[in-house]
């Protein structure tokens, strides 16, 4: 608890920071509405706003921290001459502030702290990644994993296989994700747009007679896309 106290000092920002001030003082000369509508600026959308940028900000930091404990020569205050990192990180912090859904905070976090370790992946690459990760649903980025080692995906998270026979990916991913259960319309569009991005070798194997249902389908692309959103060293 101390160490998050101080963390939170560390990242507490000055009265000159709050931009919000502006705009809702900008609000509050609307005709009509300005009254109300500053309110529900400062009532409903700044307070979760801050929380989570202050979450999200202590998130990076601890992890960061982390790091310089665990790499040598690896340190925090170098990193305001990385020019990809500082990029990374405004970026992936707009798009944190667009979501509440784990997994994709969880990507554009991994993203960011990938970003610091300078991975060997294209940095035109990487910024085309973050956009993707403010793009999909979690859906995406689940199954964007699950397709890259099906059958270890599963096992990792207690999933019993049967001993199918030949047949189709897509009776492995439903019995995967139980809440997919007759939702080939939802499945089938986001592996058509996994595929479109260039991270999967095909789109028509879900529905196919395979003789080995748990083949990944990811491209090289695709395992670069999943090295930026995974947990370093995962």
């Amino acid at each position: 608890m101390t160490e998050e106290r101080d963390i939170k000092k560390d990242l507490e920002p000055s009265a000159g920071d709050y931009a919000h001030a502006g705009v809702r003082a900008g609000l509050s000369m609307a005709p009509y509405l300005g009254g109300p509508l500053a309110e529900f600026f400062t009532m409903v959308v700044t307070p979760p706003l801050e929380r989570r940028c202050e979450a999200w900000m202590i998130e990076i930091y601890t992890r960061l921290k982390k790091l310089e404990e665990q790499i040598a020569g690896f340190k925090i205050e170098d990193l305001a001459q990385n020019e990809n990192f500082i990029s990374t990180l405004f970026y992936a912090t707009q798009a944190a502030m667009r979501t509440h859904q784990k997994e994709k905070l969880d990507a554009l976090r991994n993203a960011v702290i990938n970003s610091a370790l300078r991975l060997n992946i294209d940095e035109n690459l990487q910024l085309m990644f973050l956009n993707l990760v403010d793009r999909y649903t979690p859906w995406h980025l689940m199954i964007m994993q699950f397709l890259d080692n099906p059958r270890g995906y599963g096992e990792s998270r207690g999933i019993q296989y049967p001993n199918w026979g030949m047949g189709g990916t897509a009776k492995v991913l439903e019995h995967t994700f139980p809440e997919l259960q007759g939702k080939r319309a939802i499945y089938d569009q986001i592996v058509k747009e996994l595929f479109t991005n260039g991270f999967l070798h095909s789109d028509t194997f879900l529905h196919a007679t395979l003789s080995d249902m748990f083949a990944p389908e990811t491209t090289d692309m695709g395992k670069q896309f999943l090295q930026f959103i995974r947990i370093p060293h995962e």
